[in-house]
């Protein structure tokens, strides 16, 4: 055999080797389900790790089996071709064997997959915090139910999903419009988020940190880029968060010549308004509100709501958690959700230029719908508003504010 039929022979094994290797991936990457942060994302990786140990050793064995028995039974070139080979016409021993074991090997998958069924479906315990996913496209919103009354009325916020680190967090999970699903790999698995209906899912988080997740439902056009984050803070840290995040947002007076207070003005004047909500400048004071807090303009998105925005620069990221918000280095994101407390602070860690890329051009810079399709009303995401270089200035100087 020439050197280079050995080297095509080899060449498909050293192709699944490669694969195999990449596969392997870094351990540090964020969306490493092997990498487990929390309770329940542990009790699935513990059901998956022997499950994929008793795979492996069945795909060795049968692979094996394949590559043995044409090569210890081909024919021989010395063979006489008139005599035929021994007949074999079944053997009730190994039939017995490939019958049983498999079925033993899925009885105890079964169990344990049972067990871990039961051990994730259990309920939070009743003091848990109670949050509402709300999937539309292309975003994640987050309605909190502090006070425990069963209304998610009390913080209204995207992007950044926060709980406290340590404790068990009850999410109800659904959708205003298509099919969405909601899934932080390191702390637990999936859940769809289908209109009309509410799907349970708790979460924890071991200790205070960042874990990312993303949509795994195709939904349209920006599904790769409707991502998620939870921000585990401490207890102490947590309730500051609630706390601060139930403050209401400055209004501007007319006379009021401030960038910032222009900027409020750009925003209350244009179509910001009318999709956006921004807590003690356009709520229910205004009576354009529905029963959960969005606004009546079911025309304008088809699934009616906004990003709400009065504490916009607590979040990290915006867009649906494409773009970061605060700046993603290792001197901004140890400052957490606090990076724009304090004014150098917040100069320093804002990406203003992604901010004001996106005012200048949203549809340009995230796959969307922005246009009503003819026959159907409703935006699918935010529309060029075509703001002037100055107005853009104005609005970032406001939203600057909002803390």
């Amino acid at each position: 055999m020439s050197r280079r039929s050995q080297m095509r022979r080899f060449a498909p094994l050293v192709g699944v080797a490669l694969l195999l290797a990449a596969c392997g991936g870094n351990q540090k990457l964020p969306q490493n389900y092997l990498d487990p942060k929390g309770p329940a994302a542990r009790t699935i990786n513990n059901l998956f790790m022997p499950v994929l140990g008793v795979a492996g050793v069945v795909f060795v064995i049968v692979l094996g089996l394949c590559l043995f028995v044409p090569l210890k039974f081909r024919a021989r070139k010395d063979a006489d071709e008139d005599v035929a080979p021994r007949q074999i016409h079944g053997n009730f021993a190994l039939e017995i064997g490939w019958t049983i074991v498999p079925a033993l090997i899925l009885i105890v998958i079964g169990v344990f997959t049972l067990k871990t069924v039961f051990t994730l479906s259990k309920e939070p315990p009743k003091t848990a915090l109670s949050v509402e996913v709300i999937g539309q496209q292309w975003w994640w919103e987050y309605r909190y139910d502090l006070d425990r009354d069963g209304k998610f009325d009390e913080i209204v916020t995207a992007n950044d999903l926060v709980i406290p680190a340590g404790e068990k967090v009850k999410l109800t999970i659904t959708s205003r419009d298509v099919i969405h699903s909601f899934w932080v790999p390191k702390l637990n698995g999936k859940r769809d988020a289908v209109p009309g209906r509410k799907h349970p899912l708790w979460l924890q988080a071991d200790k205070p940190g960042e874990y990312v997740g993303q949509c795994t439902e195709f939904c349209g056009l920006s599904h790769a880029e409707m991502r998620i984050k939870a921000v585990a803070l401490s207890r102490s840290a947590f309730d500051d968060w609630t706390k601060r995040m139930q403050r209401t947002a400055p209004r501007y007076s007319a006379d009021d010549t401030s960038l910032a207070a222009q900027g409020y003005q750009v925003f209350t004047q244009q179509l910001c308004a009318s999709c956006h909500v921004i807590n003690g400048v356009n709520d229910k004071q205004t009576k354009k509100f529905t029963a959960d807090g969005g606004i009546k303009t079911p025309g304008l998105q088809v699934s009616g709501r906004a990003p709400n925005l009065t504490h916009l620069m607590a979040r990290t990221t915006f867009a649906g958690g494409k773009f970061y918000l605060r700046k993603n280095t290792k001197e901004c994101n140890a400052l957490g959700l606090n990076w724009a407390q304090k004014p150098a602070d917040l100069q320093r860690c804002i990406d203003r230029t992604a901010l004001e890329a996106w005012l200048r051009n949203p549809p340009g810079q995230k796959a969307m719908a922005p246009e009503p399709v003819p026959g159907r009303t409703g935006r699918r995401g935010m529309p060029n508003l075509n703001l002037s270089e100055q107005q853009i200035d104005q609005l970032v100087a406001y939203l600057e504010t909002l803390k």
